[in-house]
């Protein structure tokens, strides 16, 4: 690497970024850090993070299966409402259409907690589980998911306005993470390969 001019890049340890100070009612963690899931759609996680433009901040949210790591949800919002995360759940309905039981899990943060997010997951007739609170570790794949896609498209620093950047999130997501991304966890395919190669197997 020193040879051919090359520099690691780290992720960034996780920063905790919820605000849970709030009196709206905080269900169990069910999840328990079993990250594994031997078909889709029997465990979501979520989360929201921050990206930096020129205007200010971008807010994006995402849906992950943990069966393939695959995203499938995701919305970007200038302002951190309850709509940001209601949007990308709605995305994943429509793209995995799953059965009654699937395990939902979030951080403690007022967004999840809501009224209105809850009556969206009893429609999904999901299971709502939740990290306990200020253990960022109980959501470790979302969190690092998110510290991949920073440190791959340099987000920690502004990178563009919040047009530029969405674009550039979209591209990573939709094009790279998802469909050519390898993961060592599954055995170096990507989400997308995963997938397809379960569903021939089954």
């Amino acid at each position: 690497m020193k040879q051919a001019g090359l520099k690691v890049r780290c992720k960034r340890k996780f920063r905790n970024t919820t605000t849970s100070s709030h009196r709206l009612p905080v269900a169990q963690n069910l999840l328990e850090r079993n990250f594994e899931a031997a078909e889709p759609n029997q465990k979501w996680t979520t989360d929201i993070t921050y990206l930096p433009v020129k205007e200010g901040w971008l807010y994006l949210a995402v849906v992950l299966d943990l069966f393939s790591r695959k995203v499938v949800g995701w919305a970007m919002r200038e302002t951190l409402q309850t709509e940001l995360v209601i949007s990308a759940l709605e995305m994943a309905k429509k793209n995995r259409q799953p059965h009654s039981g699937l395990l939902h899990h979030s951080d403690q943060g007022s967004q999840y907690a809501s009224l209105e997010y809850r009556q969206a997951l009893e429609r999904l007739e999901a299971v709502q589980s939740m990290i306990r609170k200020g253990e960022c570790w109980d959501n470790a794949v979302t969190e690092s998911f998110f510290a991949t896609l920073k440190m791959e498209l340099e987000l920690d620093q502004i990178q563009g306005t919040r047009a530029e950047t969405r674009s550039m999130v979209f591209d990573y997501i939709e094009s790279f993470y998802n469909r050519e991304r390898r993961h060592s966890s599954l055995g170096y395919l990507s989400p997308s390969h995963f997938e397809e190669r379960h569903s021939r197997l089954n």
